[in-house]
């Protein structure tokens, strides 16, 4: 069953389309990812389901409600860390969360959230004086104090270091664990594919992939990526005729081939014949972040309103 259904919508800022036809739906339950680079739209299709933004076209519903006609009834079901969020400077963390925690009936005991949020020894701590990571941690705090069944997270590792990165990515899983449905929008391809169920793709203000995180990396043209320093040069059209392969690229010394599963016994047969040893050889996965560059270098159409 969806919990967020968006069909059609389009939003535009004089002959700028921002979001242009755009439609998707959220499974109860799910990770759905939201990812594109900065301007491609995301951002803005999100804030027209939280309301925050009134569509030109095209209709949303959360939980079967309006965000703009419903708007008091989708803010009980829909919890927000918005991308850019500011509090009063000598607000403290204690006050935040019980000033956040009155404006629900039925809130979440904001104490169990900070002790998950590692926020215990912050309370006292006025806003103004709050590290980046501890403001992340309030923010995500404060977006679920009203025991949302959806939850917007918008940049949530964005000026985290890789430690908190990865300690934010727990959390987010805890979460859904406990059976909150959650869009999280991204522009790290390696936060969409370590958490996501599905992943919308957006380019140019349109969704440009659907799928999940494997399924866009497997419909990528190549699988596999092989990197090594081969002992001496080795036939360049032999290489670009090997089964799967897709690209050969020289980065100085190192050689740089994608393909799939047969080109890497293809390249490994060849390396015997005219023995060449592959040294520092590396034999990985394509990720998501090769899957967004093909799909998005397909994209040559720019949406209404942009040459």
């Amino acid at each position: 069953m969806s919990i967020v259904e968006v069909q059609g919508l389009s939003k535009s800022y004089g002959a700028r389309f921002a979001v242009d036809d755009v439609s998707f739906a959220v499974a109860e339950g799910e990770i759905f990812g939201i990812l594109g680079p900065n301007g491609a739209g995301k951002t803005t299709a999100v804030e027209c389901v939280e309301g925050l933004r009134l569509p030109d076209v095209g209709t949303i519903r959360v939980a079967g409600f309006d965000p703009i006609r419903e708007h008091d009834k989708v803010t009980r079901i829909l919890g927000v860390q918005l991308q850019e969020s500011e509090l009063q400077s000598k607000l403290t963390v204690r006050e935040a969360l019980e000033m956040y925690s009155a404006f629900y009936e039925n809130p979440a005991d904001w104490r169990s959230l900070v002790e998950r949020l590692d926020l215990e020894d912050q309370l006292g701590q006025r806003f103004g004086r709050l590290s980046g990571g501890q403001k992340q941690r309030l923010f995500i705090a404060l977006s679920l104090v009203g025991n949302p069944r959806v939850v917007v997270f918008d940049e949530l590792t964005a000026a985290l270091d890789p430690r908190a990165r990865r300690e934010s990515w727990q959390l987010v899983r805890d979460i859904n664990s406990s059976g909150v449905t959650i869009m999280l929008v991204t522009h790290f391809m390696e936060d969409a594919q370590s958490l996501c169920d599905r992943v919308a793709v957006f380019d140019k203000g349109k969704i440009v992939a659907l799928d999940s995180p494997d399924g866009l990396i497997r419909s990528s043209d190549s699988s596999v990526v092989m990197s090594f320093r081969p002992s001496k040069p080795l036939p360049e059209h032999e290489l670009e005729s090997l089964p799967g392969v897709v690209s050969v690229v020289h980065e100085g010394p190192k050689l740089v081939i994608k393909g799939t599963d047969d080109t890497v016994d293809a390249v490994t047969s060849l390396l015997a014949r005219e023995h060449v040893t592959a040294h520092r050889l590396r034999v990985v996965e394509a990720t998501l972040d090769d899957a967004f560059l093909r799909i998005t270098a397909k994209t040559g159409t720019a949406p209404k309103g942009e040459s």
